[in-house]
């Protein structure tokens, strides 16, 4: 999982890489989880927690959980379903196209864990990210009206993932 274009490699967090992760998290975004929770999410779903590098330095990552229950897309059925749980990218790296190789990667470990749909929350001020998303095939589903410990609101937004490709 090599991007040539500005030497950033993508690739599967290790143990090794969760404090490193942990920093990134606390300097890009204001809501922060506890050191095992990046563990149980690394143990749980290696397939789906990648970070990116630029010359052996973290500077990105994406955590997700597979999630079996009641689907978001499809009324009274039930689906696996992967969960965007943390996703963040250095300031400085920002607008290059490495958050979108992440969440690429990380929709890949989704369908090969047969995750039927992906849905993930967002704050609505975020408009660079809902664009990503939106891109991504993810589309609003509600808002989530104080979501964030700040008050602030968040979209739900969902995607169906297609198996087949």
């Amino acid at each position: 999982m090599l991007n040539a274009k500005n030497n950033i490699k993508i690739r599967f967090a290790t143990s090794k890489d969760i404090a490193e992760v942990i920093s990134i998290n606390f300097k890009t975004l204001p809501e922060h989880y506890s050191n095992s929770f990046f563990m149980e999410l690394l143990l749980d779903s290696p397939e789906t927690f990648l970070v990116a590098e630029n010359n052996n330095k973290i500077i990105g990552y994406i955590m997700c959980r597979i999630e079996y229950g009641f689907s978001i897309l499809k009324k009274m059925s039930l689906a696996r379903k992967g969960h965007v749980v943390s996703f963040a990218v250095l300031e400085e790296y920002r607008g290059k196209g490495i958050g979108k190789k992440l969440a690429e990667q990380a929709i890949e470990g989704m369908k090969i864990k047969k995750c039927n749909e992906s849905h993930l929350e967002v704050r609505t001020d975020n408009i660079s990210a809902i664009k990503l998303y939106e891109n991504l095939g993810f589309n609003r589903i509600a808002t989530l009206n104080t979501y964030y410990k700040d008050d602030k609101n968040a979209f739900l937004m969902s995607a169906k993932l297609n198996r087949n490709n």
